[in-house]
């Protein structure tokens, strides 16, 4: 049988971690003469307005935060989330819109959060509450350009291998909001930004797309991207026009490093993967474990990160029980119609792999990788959860476990196992923790 509780133990112990709350509360706060964010002490007299801007995964419990720090200060203010994660709020107005495809509910949110930032002064500040999702939360159409094209591209960008920080090159220059163009409309206001990461080696300007930081990125940046990824033919004619209007220097470009506009401009993360593994690797070891974390930055293709993981776990030396932990986000280019996703994709091709290796497995080995924000894919699971118990003969119907991997057919196989990792929605968001708990069998 799989042991469950030393993986949800691990698990749970990660998304307590990068709890949005907390971790708002606790790099956040104000007296009755200051407001002290980003390293900054803001003179409460000297503010004029407040205005609140909560988006992604997350933004419930971090506008929740704010509201229990600032109360009645704020202004005005909007909380947008994927549904089903809402919270209730008193000062700040709240919407669902559609992750990972935007939906009519994202354009609404960003035409109100543009309007919001309409006719700021030296004296306002915005406060910026962002978290993983809010690219897709936060939609707004260019000129000549439909919501469906939007749609279309997303799901051409989720499915093709991308990397996040590729797709959202691609997404700041589709819109009016990313890439620093928030700042830009926002100017001359004070903006301070709390930020949850859901990027591999946390780049602030990737995260969200980064609407109130600098964008080295250009047009013709965003044009290869879908080159590279064979997109291009495939792209929205008024999406191309426009990028093609931008590359000639007809659209304007992103605001970039060293403008002006940033001269106010204040970010922090304050949640990551590293905080979840350093969680995990804590909660492993005081459950007798060796813990070992190879890497806090996973990137590139789900099937050869699995595969990898499982010859590194396989060929190690090892003296006691260890766990090895992987953190970060790979990418899958989906050629299938099947039910899944990356994480479930990712322990499927662990264990075809494992099962290469069979004959001769001196190790006891309980997998998982799961998302932590509490879904994968499209599915109501995180993840799935495999054992090296499942190797013995007959368990395990090989070629249909393979032609679940070339069908990108995971969740499937997973449930008639009971091998599923459900949550619900954790109400935050660091991106994919895997870890591997492996005995030497005497």
């Amino acid at each position: 049988m799989i042991d469950k509780h030393i993986t949800s133990a691990v698990l749970n112990a990660a998304i307590n971690s990068v709890n949005p709350l907390q971790l708002t509360i606790s790099n956040f706060s104000a007296d009755e003469e200051y407001i002290y964010i980003c390293g900054q002490t803001i003179k409460k007299t000297e503010v004029t307005r407040i205005i609140v801007i909560a988006v992604g995964k997350a933004a419930a419990p971090m506008a929740k935060a704010a509201e229990t720090i600032l109360g009645k200060l704020i202004t005005s203010g909007i909380c947008v989330t994927k549904y089903g994660h809402l919270l209730p709020l008193k000062y700040i107005n709240t919407t669902e819109a559609g992750h990972p495809i935007p939906d009519e509910n994202s354009v609404r949110a960003a035409k109100a959060v543009l309007k919001m930032v309409q006719n700021l002064k030296k004296s306002d500040i915005v406060l910026i509450l962002l978290s993983g999702g809010a690219s897709a939360l936060l939609t707004d159409i260019p000129e000549n350009c439909s919501l469906y094209e939007i749609r279309h591209l997303s799901e051409l960008l989720i499915n093709s291998g991308a990397g996040i920080k590729e797709t959202n090159v691609v997404r700041k220059h589709i819109s009016k909001l990313k890439g620093g163009q928030l700042a830009k409309a926002a100017y001359p206001a004070k903006i301070f930004s709390l930020l949850i990461s859901d990027i591999p080696g946390d780049d602030m300007g990737s995260i969200g797309s980064g609407p109130a930081l600098p964008d080295p990125s250009t047009f013709y940046d965003a044009y290869n991207v879908l080159l590279k990824y064979d997109l291009w033919k495939k792209t929205g004619a008024g999406i191309k026009e426009y990028i093609l209007k931008g590359i000639s220097g007809n659209a304007e470009e992103t605001p970039k490093p060293g403008n002006i506009l940033f001269t106010n401009i204040y970010s922090e993360i304050i949640g990551s993967n590293r905080l979840a593994l350093h969680a995990a690797k804590k909660k492993a070891g005081y459950s007798g474990y060796d813990t070992i974390v190879l890497n806090s930055s996973l990137t590139g293709n789900t099937e050869e990160a699995a595969r990898n993981f499982i010859k590194h776990i396989l060929n190690c030396k090892i003296i006691r029980a260890t766990c090895f932990l992987l953190g970060g986000e790979t990418t899958l280019k989906v050629t299938g119609y099947g039910k899944g996703g990356r994480n479930q994709h990712f322990v499927l091709c662990a264990l075809d792999e494992l099962l290469k290796h069979q004959h001769g497995l001196q190790r006891h080995i309980t997998l998982f990788s799961a998302g932590t924000d509490g879904t994968d894919g499209t599915t109501d699971a995180t993840g799935a959860i495999i054992d090296s118990n499942m190797l013995e003969s007959g368990m395990v119907d090989i070629v249909d476990l393979q032609k679940c991997i070339r069908n990108f057919d995971a969740y499937p196989f997973f449930e008639k196992h009971d091998a599923l990792i459900k949550t619900g929605p954790t109400l935050t968001n660091v991106m994919d923790i895997a870890a591997a708990f492996i005995q030497n069998i005497k």
